[in-house]
């Protein structure tokens, strides 16, 4: 089976290493401790405490899984090799929506670097994905919760 790799910034992938780093070193030693306390309380059967510890500690591995999942399928992209003909991750999209008759730009960047009020969005987002491969002209046409969203390219370019 292939893997699918995700196309990341090396700030991107750094930024999910730091994070991946700090839970394995901080939070999952954190965690046992809070575990170790509660047993020496005594009794588990009512000891809320051991049982919020011991969901903590599964939440955090589910998150630590996801973690290594996604540096594991990263793909550095260099962002001075990304061209600006059409629509790619890193890039920065100039778009006119046909239905408002408003612009807006969006930088498509990787998971651990999205920020939502700076448009900085998913590429794997489906604003993202509805952009990706498009050229200055074309018309994108997104399905999105609020029904479907029309953009069309108006520019290109390498972002920040």
């Amino acid at each position: 089976m292939a893997i699918d790799r995700i196309p990341m910034s090396k700030e991107g992938y750094d930024k999910l290493k730091a994070q991946l780093d700090h839970m394995k070193n901080v939070d999952a030693p954190r965690i046992a401790n809070q575990i170790a306390e509660a047993r020496a309380e005594g009794d588990l059967s009512e000891n809320a405490e051991f049982d919020a510890a011991i969901e903590a500690q599964g939440l955090l591995e589910a998150r630590i899984r996801d973690l290594e999942s996604k540096l594991a399928s990263a793909q550095i992209v260099d962002k001075s090799a990304i061209k600006t003909d059409r629509v790619v991750f890193g890039c920065k999209v100039v778009v006119q929506d046909l239905d408002k008759k408003s612009k807006t730009d969006y930088t498509l960047v990787s998971p651990g670097e999205e920020d939502y009020d700076s448009n900085k969005i998913l590429a794997t987002s489906p604003i993202g994905k509805g952009l990706v491969g498009k050229t200055v002209g074309e018309v994108a046409e997104i399905n999105i919760p609020k029904g479907l969203l029309r953009l069309k390219i108006v520019e290109i370019g390498v972002g920040d």
